[in-house]
């Protein structure tokens, strides 16, 4: 993790005509950290990533990401950035290695960038027995973590993932995180929302969401520390309960 920031917001806000659901955050990310934004359903964690990864336009405020305004610069952002939803990005009627092909294409990679990095994958996550397969045969586990590798296919500067281990057993989880701190640590900047507050321990740094507002930003020792709790379960609670 460095001191360069490669996200900024300032007072960043989305309204849908008299709701406001993004109200007037304010936060920067630095590379290669971890950060992690938390929040209830409803709070407005998935709104205010939406503004920043380019598919929503802030109704007022103002963000970077990789150094373009979300407002004017969303195509420059979208080139710079991966992308992982609650609901992955890959086809279930495409191979592993069609998919991989599919993307890599999206992303802008040459076929001989392309057939690398698919020898690579298949290397990194053992995909030998699989890569023929459809992904829509695999187990739930293996598409995450297929999904996540292929989100980084373009060396993108910064990756959101929006809920990525939902509905896996914690050892599958243990192990997506594994491969998150790897991509901090090759200089990736990781933007994860998770609604495991276990998980928000592995973070460096976590935001809080409440009704549209940043309650609580700080490492999770802080936090801890300033709620007097052992866990961040327990700062999570205090917060939603005011």
């Amino acid at each position: 993790m460095t001191n360069e920031l490669v996200i900024q917001a300032e007072n960043l806000t989305k309204t849908f005509g008299s709701f406001t659901a993004v109200d007037a955050i304010s936060f920067s990310v630095r590379k290669g950290e971890i950060f992690g934004f938390l929040g209830a359903n409803g709070a407005g964690k998935t709104t205010a990533m939406k503004m920043l990864i380019g598919i929503s336009t802030p109704s007022a405020g103002k963000a970077t990401v990789a150094g373009f305004d979300v407002s004017s610069e969303a195509e420059k952002i979208k080139k710079n950035i991966g992308y992982m939803s609650q609901k992955f990005a890959l086809y279930d009627d495409l191979t592993v290695k069609q998919n991989i092909t599919f993307f890599g294409g999206i992303y802008g990679l040459s076929r001989a960038q392309i057939k690398l990095k698919t020898a690579e994958l298949v290397e990194e996550l053992d995909l030998k027995e699989v890569v023929n397969q459809l992904v829509g045969a695999l187990p739930l586990g293996w598409k995450q973590k297929i999904s996540f590798s292929v989100s980084l296919l373009h060396n993108p500067k910064i990756v959101f993932l929006d809920e990525p281990t939902g509905g896996v057993d914690p050892i599958t989880r243990r192990q997506f995180w594994e491969m998150i701190y790897k991509a901090a640590n090759n200089g990736t900047t990781v933007f994860v929302t998770t609604h495991y507050m276990d998980e928000a321990e592995y973070c460096d740094r976590v935001s809080i969401m409440v009704n549209g507002k940043i309650e609580a930003l700080d490492s999770p020792k802080n936090l801890k520390t300033q709620f007097g709790v052992e866990n961040m379960n327990d700062v999570f609670l205090k917060l939603a309960r005011g």
